[in-house]
């Protein structure tokens, strides 16, 4: 399974170096962030060759614009910590018929213009990582995060969900910023169990976004799972997480108890 990740910049008028992009390199599965009613019409060209979609195109930068080759299963627009920051989380069936668990976010970061602190993006982060279980089912977890893999919030979103960074040992593919070659920080993500194995990881062409795209493709190995060893919480990671949740104010009953893929 492809999944490219595009950070399309709402103000970004050079629509045709995305769809060019897609249908260059035709991921299973797109996400694009950012997207508003003008992005989400020029999107719309792609929708032949992608079936499944959920779209929640907003005019706040929080937009998001799913696109599937594969089917996917009762997808899900959920406002988890804040009422214009949504994310889209969907069951996903592969070639072969297994089901997973995709969780697409763009959690907003602390800054003058958005939230004072970190508290709002650590909470929806968390929240989706509390909620997950590696060992009753495949997840995947895409999208802008905001933060850096890192941070000590995306080492426990890790240990909570169970998820291993495809990147580990094979470089940063910094996304962020585009045009600033000495200040770029990978804030674009994909983790996954380990039932799946990395085929490729990339950082692609420059789009006229402040961000790059970035794309990885996972092969479903459930061998692999012998021999990846999974983050793990302990008690103390636990605590802190949900204290970091309950600050946020997140929606706990959103994304319902650990269970098998949505």
């Amino acid at each position: 399974m492809t999944v490219l990740v595009a950070n399309v910049l709402t103000t970004n008028r050079s629509v045709e170096r995305v769809l060019d992009l897609v249908r260059a390199q035709k991921p299973d599965i797109f996400l694009a962030v950012e997207t508003d009613g003008w992005w989400q019409a020029k999107l719309d060209g792609l929708s032949p060759d992608y079936p499944y979609r959920v779209q929640r195109p907003l005019d706040n930068l929080y937009g998001m614009s799913l696109f599937s080759r594969l089917e996917l299963r009762d997808p899900q627009v959920l406002y988890l910590v804040e009422d214009k920051v949504p994310s889209i989380h969907a069951g996903v069936v592969l070639p072969n018929g297994h089901l997973l668990s995709l969780h697409c976010l763009h959690p907003a970061p602390p800054s003058p213009t958005e939230n004072e602190t970190s508290v709002e993006r650590d909470g929806e982060l968390l929240l989706v990582a509390k909620t997950l279980d590696p060992q009753a089912q495949s997840v995947v977890l895409v999208g802008d995060l905001n933060d850096v893999p890192w941070s000590q919030t995306i080492k426990l979103l890790q240990k909570l969900g169970g998820l291993l960074d495809p990147r580990v040992g094979r470089g940063f593919f910094s996304s962020f910023h585009a045009d600033f070659p000495l200040l770029r920080w990978p804030l674009d993500q994909v983790f996954c169990t380990s039932d799946f194995t990395l085929v490729s990881f990339e950082r692609l062409g420059h789009v006229g976004s402040d961000h790059f795209p970035i794309q990885a493709c996972l092969q479903h190995t459930p061998r692999a799972q012998a021999l990846q060893r999974e983050p793990m919480a302990n008690d103390k990671d636990l605590l802190r997480a949900q204290t970091k949740i309950e600050s946020s104010g997140a929606d706990e009953q959103a994304l319902g108890p650990k269970s098998g893929p949505l």
